[in-house]
């Protein structure tokens, strides 16, 4: 099974991408990670992205797509969650060319639903583990009071410069304008579906699994 988790930023993609990777033996394509595990590859495709890199250009959607085929061709995996692409209308159609060429379908896409001003609440009391990444939030999973991540025991958590309030709305009218057309575009394609966002981590975790499943 191959979906898209679709969602403004802070809707907690993330993490429920983690519990599908963890329980169901999915493998998680996040762009980001795909370019800079190429940049240091060495391979053709690599130097590309390096030289792009290095330009201060932006990676083109050819190359993008050509780092997915490259795993979509030699990972071993129950179904891939596509992290951070498509994001644009333009890219779901090269995404779509690219699955029927390699012989794939996409068969659901979840769009996580979390009203603006909670997100906000959300995104400016979140933190993560400086070694694993596991995500905390002073509201909804606070750090635990002995200090240590929950996950690998590690004692440094951090927050990222851009979680505050201006910036994230900057960011919402990014996915806005750019990204949430593709909630259309998907649900004319018949695989959309949605989840509130709002709740607790593991009822979302559920719900999400419903989907899948059902």
């Amino acid at each position: 099974m191959n979906i898209i988790l679709l969602g403004p930023p802070g809707a907690g993609k993330g993490t429920q991408a983690r519990f599908l990777v963890e329980e169901r033996g999915m493998v998680q394509l996040s762009t980001g990670d795909m370019l800079r595990e190429a940049k240091d590859s060495g391979t053709e495709m690599g130097k590309k992205v390096a030289d792009v890199m290095a330009r201060g250009e932006l990676v083109t959607d050819e190359i993008v797509i050509g780092l997915i085929r490259e795993k979509l061709t030699t990972e071993k995996a129950s179904g891939f969650i596509f992290d951070g692409f498509p994001r644009t209308l333009k890219q779901a159609d090269a995404l779509g060319d690219l699955l029927k060429e390699v012989g794939q379908t996409l068969d659901k896409v979840v769009e996580l639903r979390v009203e603006d001003e909670a997100l906000v609440k959300r995104i400016t009391a979140r933190s993560t583990c400086g070694s694993c990444g596991e995500v905390y939030n002073d509201i909804t999973k606070p750090i635990p009071q002995d200090g240590k991540c929950t996950k690998c025991g590690g004692t440094e958590f951090k927050r990222r410069a851009d979680d505050n309030e201006e910036s994230l709305r900057t960011r919402l009218m990014a996915y806005y304008k750019q990204t949430s057309p593709l909630i259309g575009y998907y649900y004319h394609a018949g695989v959309h579906t949605r989840v509130d966002g709002l709740g607790e981590i593991d009822e979302i975790k559920s719900a999400i699994g419903g989907k899948l499943d059902g």
